[in-house]
């Protein structure tokens, strides 16, 4: 028999199938709709036993033809090979802030139920979810005492919730507490009495007219220095108290009161007392930023002040696990937006304080204690990357366990195990298992990696540059993926905002876009200029008075330089984009600088007094430059303002902001897209319905891509790509 054709016929197959496996193995380029793939970790909490770690999956969900869901559930991963995962929670609902019990049975987690947040606990052996509280008002942030029989929780109430009157003055001037009905108490049924509402009638009865509409939001009367909100106007003030369930009787007790606010609570390990931060209200809260650390004695409900520094915000305390030591963290708030946030430790009774990482010059936060109580693990951002340090207690002495140009976003201790959260460009906010000295470290989740398998992605080079006065900026240059030898490629410089934030390799927010741009054949380059945060304060204070002139130099020295190192870079094909503060820059820079094709300026702040006015964020006013009305400041900031040098902006401008985007405020925007219009300039304007300032990060997700569209569309109107 002749096997010649069929061994032909079987060569050929094979052949086509290994052309087809070859093919299939091709690597695509990030897609913009690849947002939707994402998956991140949060909130890591290692059973008391370590064989399990539990955490919040945060994802998107794909429910129809361009509908997405935001996703976030309650998993949990062994911690022993091969590592398996499943979901704790169901995947109808979301979570928010959970708890495991000390022994490690209980489950208790915030859901919301009814349009409010409440409690609820799960077995950690499995079963149906219980629900634990049914506050008028809602309650969260579950925190197990120590015999794990009882939650504290979080709830909050408007200031006309609250028996009694305030000790600070009525804002409303020519008014006193008192002094007119109090409708909102009425409508709660927590009031009976009523003065009959006229506007002919009596002064009382004119006021109960007036207090009445009030009531209803129609009209809003604002008396609050801190009115806006993120999304609206946010006139009424609330105060945050605490609360304990009972477990098993079901049974809650409001156990703080009053016009101050308790929050970031925790046990004593006796159980006798709560430690929370607060400050009692002398004055208005609008016109305080400190706090304290208060005590609220249990067999009383007496709340007391129990440490404390001047000029200072100290909280958020955490008992050591021999209850020796208390962790707090700290800022010196006589310059907030240059002053780093710190950790400090005491003795339990109060005494010995002192600072563990002051030396540091890092903003730290997310203490954790380690099972002997002789060391806290704490994260902050530096140099590029996002790490995991280690302060020893007796000595002081502080050593970074995870540093480089990677990002740790979440952590949890428990003996010898250590889990954390990692971002690299190659693995997005993937999980890995080590000692407490990150040693042998083992990835133990998969979350994005089969998707991440089959993307072709560009990796940054870090470079330095030295500038004329004194700074070293960090910068990075991303190639376009698939860039040929020989061949010059538009590049776009993509600017942080603020204006204290601070990017690297291992910073998750903008892996996507950085990623897309360099997919779509642009290289792309970014910096952290002087006042970027993970420097220290000398570094961060850099940009004092000044938002225009030297954060532009540096990022335009690292444009330059990349321009110099890399032949690849057009240099005649320069785009610019940055969003809040970056908005800021992209329109100083354009108002100075004519080299760029086009750019997009997102959610920005283009006229300094304005913005005092406006935005919620207005104290980077005063803390950046002082008040208008006092001496010489005034001539600074409109020196500082984009829209001084409108009419010599050239670039093509688009220009992106939310509708209801209070943080900068909407009316930026309006304000720099008219005066272009009216002189004649090529610029747009997209504004989106319903979004704020977290768009980018957390708005409706067809408007996340839709933005993401919009940047590559509008510097493809420019662009000349290499054949």
């Amino acid at each position: 028999m002749d096997y010649t054709h069929l061994k032909k016929s079987l060569f050929l197959l094979l052949w086509v199938c290994l052309v087809h496996l070859s093919f299939g193995q091709q690597k695509e380029k990030v897609l913009i709709t690849d947002l939707t793939k994402i998956t991140q970790t949060t909130r890591h909490q290692i059973s008391p036993d370590g064989s399990q770690v539990f955490y919040v999956k945060n994802h998107i969900a794909v429910t129809g033809d361009e509908t997405y869901e935001y996703k976030a559930q309650i998993w949990k991963t062994e911690l022993k090979a091969p590592f398996l995962s499943m979901p704790v929670t169901s995947s109808d609902y979301n979570v928010s802030s959970f708890e495991l019990s000390p022994d490690g049975k209980l489950l208790a987690f915030t859901r919301v139920k009814d349009g409010k947040p409440q409690l609820y606990i799960l077995p950690t052996a499995g079963g149906e979810s219980q629900q634990l509280t049914k506050e008028k008002n809602g309650a969260s942030n579950p925190v197990w005492s120590p015999d794990s029989k009882k939650i504290l929780f979080s709830v909050t109430l408007p200031i006309w919730a609250i028996e009694g009157t305030p000790d600070w003055q009525q804002p409303r001037p020519g008014r006193s507490y008192g002094d007119e009905p109090n409708y909102k108490a009425i409508q709660a049924g927590m009031s009976t009495e009523e003065i009959k509402p006229n506007p002919d009638g009596s002064l009382e009865e004119l006021r109960a007219y007036l207090a009445k509409n009030n009531s209803k939001n129609d009209p809003k009367v604002i008396d609050r220095l801190n009115f806006l909100g993120e999304l609206d106007l946010n006139p009424e003030l609330n105060f945050s108290h605490l609360g304990i369930v009972d477990v098993s009787e079901g049974t809650t007790e409001i156990i703080t009161q009053g016009f101050q606010s308790f929050f970031g609570a925790t046990w004593s390990p006796d159980m006798r007392s709560i430690l929370a931060s607060s400050l009692f209200n002398e004055i208005h809260p609008d016109e305080s930023n400190t706090t304290e650390v208060w005590k609220i004695d249990l067999s009383n409900k007496k709340a007391t002040k129990f440490f404390g520094l001047e000029n200072y915000r100290i909280g958020n305390p955490t008992f050591s696990p021999d209850g020796k030591w208390i962790a707090v963290g700290g800022q010196n708030v006589e310059e907030p937006s240059y002053n780093q946030s710190m950790i400090g430790v005491l003795k339990a009774d109060g005494t010995g304080f002192k600072w563990l990482t002051e030396v540091l010059d890092r903003s730290v936060s997310a203490p954790t204690w380690t099972s002997d109580s002789q060391n806290l693990y704490f994260t902050g951002a530096s140099n590029g990357g996002f790490y995991l340090w280690k302060a020893v207690l007796a000595s002081g002495k502080v050593d970074p366990i995870i540093s480089g140009q990677v990002g740790v976003s979440s952590f949890d201790l428990v003996g010898q195990k250590l889990v954390y959260s990692l971002t690299t460009v190659e693995q997005i906010s993937e999980m890995f298992l080590a000692d407490q000295n990150n040693r042998n470290p083992q990835q133990i989740s998969r979350w994005n990696e089969s998707w991440l398998a089959g993307k072709k992605v560009s990796k940054p080079t870090f470079h330095t540059l030295q500038t004329a006065d004194g700074f070293e900026i960090d910068y990075w240059v991303m190639p376009p993926v698939d860039a040929k030898e020989g061949v010059k490629y538009p590049t776009i410089l993509n600017m942080h905002g603020g204006p204290s934030a601070m990017w690297g390799p291992g910073e998750f927010s903008m892996w996507h876009e950085f990623q897309v741009m360099a997919a779509k054949g642009y290289g792309v380059v970014y910096a952290n200029p002087r006042g970027s945060g993970g420097y220290g304060k000398a570094f961060q204070k850099g940009n004092f008075q000044d938002w225009g002139d030297g954060p532009a130099s540096d990022v335009l020295a690292a444009l330059d330089k990349a321009s110099e190192e890399y032949s690849w870079i057009d240099k005649d094909q320069y785009f610019l984009t940055g969003g809040s503060y970056a908005g800021y820059l992209t329109a100083w820079i354009v108002g100075h600088d004519h080299r760029f094709k086009a750019a997009f300026a997102q959610r920005g702040v283009y006229e300094l007094t304005f913005f005092l006015g406006e935005g919620n964020a207005w104290r980077l006013v005063p803390n950046h430059f002082g008040y208008p009305w006092e001496e010489g400041v005034k001539e600074i900031m409109d020196y500082n303002s984009p829209q001084t040098y409108v009419q010599n902006i050239q670039t093509p401008l688009l220009i992106k902001h939310g509708d209801q985007d209070l943080r900068t405020g909407v009316r930026q925007s309006e304000l720099l897209y008219k005066s272009l219009k009216i002189l004649g300039k090529p610029v747009e304007y997209v504004r989106y319905p319903g979004e704020g300032h977290e768009l980018s990060r957390s708005g409706a997700i067809p408007r996340r891509i839709d933005r993401m569209a919009r940047i590559i569309e509008f510097f493809e109107r420019y662009v000349t790509h290499p054949n």
